[in-house]
């Protein structure tokens, strides 16, 4: 090979580099968020499990309108404000509705803007507007104590419960399958590129975990194929106490089933040491 034809592959290496990363630049929001799949329709209703429940509208502090539920529940222990994960909606987390109504908790669960009924396009900004108009109808409508609300968030919706959590005073938060920031995982996926630079999106869970002030519930699965264990080991090693780590067995979308004796006697313990009824 020529030095003139070795110069020419390499600008052509370069310029498909660039590209990509440009690419990845533009496309993060698609590459993040995914309202879509397996699609924004809602399958069924908490009716489909038995359990009655009332359609709530939202409304986010720059006028989105968002969808939720709420499953109530007699003599609730508390109630349990949801913060789903990334891909789907809803009508997605029946299992979860019923185990955590099992437990004595009422749930309200919303969809962030972009997903299932709600209005407008998901971004970081908006998700943590989402969570508060949620905390806003628990407070305000419902006329619920925060000593009465749990904050739940499972992957993508662990950062979104986060951000609400270093904020409000809630009885207690629970973290599921949570990733330590979206540089940390845009570096697993690309760690050829300099995503730490690219990325327009944070969620920087490493570094709120260590600012919330109250009892903490970290899970995680040994085996999540998408959210490596190693993230909540870390995020666990930052959190304040009190705290606790469910170590469950199973994937990443299904660990809280395949080890649903584990996950809710851990979750039940958690709630009877610091509810206290």
């Amino acid at each position: 090979m020529t030095l003139q034809n070795l110069v020419y592959l390499l600008l052509l290496v370069a310029v498909g580099y660039g590209a990509f990363a440009l690419y990845l630049f533009i496309m993060q929001p698609r590459l993040l968020y995914y309202p879509d799949m397996p699609g924004r329709e809602l399958e069924a209703t908490p009716t489909a499990i038995g359990l009655a429940y009332e359609d709530v509208a939202l409304q986010t502090a720059d006028g989105v309108r968002l969808h939720a539920w709420f499953i109530p529940t007699q003599n609730p222990r508390a109630t349990v404000l949801f913060c789903h994960g990334n891909a789907g909606n809803i009508s997605h987390r029946l299992d979860s509705i019923r185990l955590l109504h099992s437990l004595g908790l009422q749930v309200l669960i919303f969809d962030y803007r972009g997903y299932g009924k709600s209005e407008g396009r998901p971004s970081e900004a908006g998700t943590y507007r989402d969570v508060d108009s949620a905390w806003h109808y628990l407070r305000e409508v419902r006329g619920l104590p925060e000593a009465g609300i749990i904050i739940f968030g499972r992957s993508l919706g662990a950062a979104v419960a986060a951000d609400l959590a270093i904020r409000m005073r809630p009885a207690a938060v629970i973290l599921e399958s949570a990733f330590t920031s979206v540089p940390d995982m845009a570096a697993r996926f690309y760690p050829w590129l300099p995503v730490r630079l690219l990325s327009r999106y944070r969620y920087d869970n490493l570094d709120k975990v260590a600012r919330i002030a109250r009892p903490l519930l970290l899970v995680h699965s040994r085996q999540d194929e998408i959210i490596p264990f190693v993230h909540g080991e870390l995020l666990f090693g930052r959190a304040r106490e009190p705290k606790q780590f469910l170590v469950l067995t199973g994937g990443h979308n299904d660990a809280f089933l395949t080890s649903r004796e584990a996950y809710t006697h851990g979750l039940r313990s958690f709630l009877d040491t610091h509810l206290g009824n």
